[in-house]
């Protein structure tokens, strides 16, 4: 009786989820309900009515999930509210710990048994420590959930920074970059070569990369959400906005809504100017989408789907499109083509607020460290011996 109970609970969970399919992961709704509480499903629907922006409601699903998976196998209870000092603490000493230590006491770090479970459930990926960025993101949406509950918690108590940074200095690790390499102009242009063919897939894939790095390198969650309704026809412009005889080129602009970095009340927008509208238009003719998600699933058959790539599957287009290429899929993934835009802009030139206005980039720290090697690479102090 108690695991008909316990199943009827999960299904009733995983229909509430339903309702916002349109933000969590389709795949991953039937994991979320088995891991979420009721309360954890509550809170993400008031969040998602009070207008908290798709792709944070999507992390911070993601983090109570992983949260609430964890805390069951570490300590045998869901995960509590507010969260005790000590609950705290063991999170940060099973993520973050000293390899070498480790590789003497194997009861450093995190147990085996909760490793183990949590690779089972497809949640754990990392090999060795946590990176101190992620622990950090995880807690700081532990911290968020419990504040709008309406509760307190010692995340800001000096036991815990003092244990997270001295976890984070015990597990150095090299910082890796999202993308090892940008993809550029010239890596953009092999990658078009590998998707020239007339498939459906083709044209799709044609569109997605031009679409994805010259409307400033959008993030691939980005890629997958965008929606035919996002896309809106604007006036032709000139190639040269200064010579008024120079050609009409097509102008789409597209309406990102809320961000990563924005604020619940942004409501960005970039342009898709030239060869890029024309391949996007292109591939919406063909594969008759008049409404809905732009870039979507297909079979080996050619059968185009109804559903939305998910971020996931830009990724590893991209990366097929590499090893077609002839080039090294481990050195590329969808970031590659942010931080390409932001490198190629830089190489050509184009001044940093204006790469900044399309990338929509918010830290210009983050933002000119692409300029920054593009100056170096192309100025005189590092040829003094050539």
């Amino acid at each position: 009786m108690s695991i008909d109970l316990t199943a009827s609970k999960t299904e009733q969970r995983a229909e509430e989820l339903d309702a916002l399919d349109a933000i969590l992961p389709f795949d991953r709704r039937d994991q979320l309900a088995a891991l979420l509480t009721d309360e954890d499903v509550a809170t993400l629907k008031h969040l998602a009515s009070e207008g908290m922006g798709d792709n944070t409601l999507k992390a911070l699903a993601s983090d109570l999930g992983y949260l609430e998976a964890w805390c069951r196998l570490a300590t045998g209870s869901p995960l509590p509210w507010p969260a005790p000092e000590g609950l705290l603490l063991k999170f940060v000493a099973h993520h973050l710990w000293d390899p070498a230590k480790r590789a003497e006491d194997p009861i450093h770090g995190m147990p085996l048994e909760v490793e183990a479970g949590l690779r089972t459930g497809r949640l754990l990926r990392a090999d060795g420590p946590h990176a101190p960025e992620t622990v950090r993101r995880r807690l700081t949406s532990w911290s968020n959930l419990t504040r709008w509950r309406g509760l307190t918690g010692g995340f800001n108590g000096p036991s815990l920074k003092s244990a997270l940074r001295l976890a984070v200095r015990a597990s150095v690790r090299p910082r890796q970059r999202k993308s090892k390499k940008a993809v550029t102009g010239d890596v953009l242009a092999k990658l078009l070569l590998a998707c020239a063919g007339e498939r459906a897939a083709d044209l799709r894939d044609r569109a997605l990369l031009l679409t994805a790095f010259a409307s400033g390198g959008r993030r691939r969650s980005e890629v997958a959400e965008l929606r035919v309704e996002d896309l809106i026809d604007e006036e032709p412009v000139r190639a040269d906005p200064a010579d008024t005889s120079s050609p009409p080129l097509p102008c789409l602009s597209i309406r990102l809504g809320r961000t990563k970095p924005a604020t619940s009340d942004d409501d960005e927008q970039v342009f898709l100017i030239g060869r890029p509208v024309a391949v996007l238009r292109a591939w919406l003719e063909q594969a008759s989408i008049m409404e809905g998600p732009v870039f979507r699933r297909i079979d080996q058959w050619g059968n185009i789907d109804r559903r939305a790539l998910t971020p996931q599957s830009v990724n590893l287009i991209l990366k097929a499109r590499c090893k077609q290429a002839g080039l090294d899929p481990k050195q590329f993934s969808a970031h590659g083509l942010r931080s390409g835009y932001l490198t190629e802009a830089a190489n050509r030139g184009i001044p940093l607020p204006e790469a900044m206005q399309q990338s929509l980039h918010k830290s210009v720290t983050q933002a000119a460290s692409y300029y920054n090697n593009a100056e170096q690479k192309n100025g005189r102090a590092a040829r003094l011996i050539i």
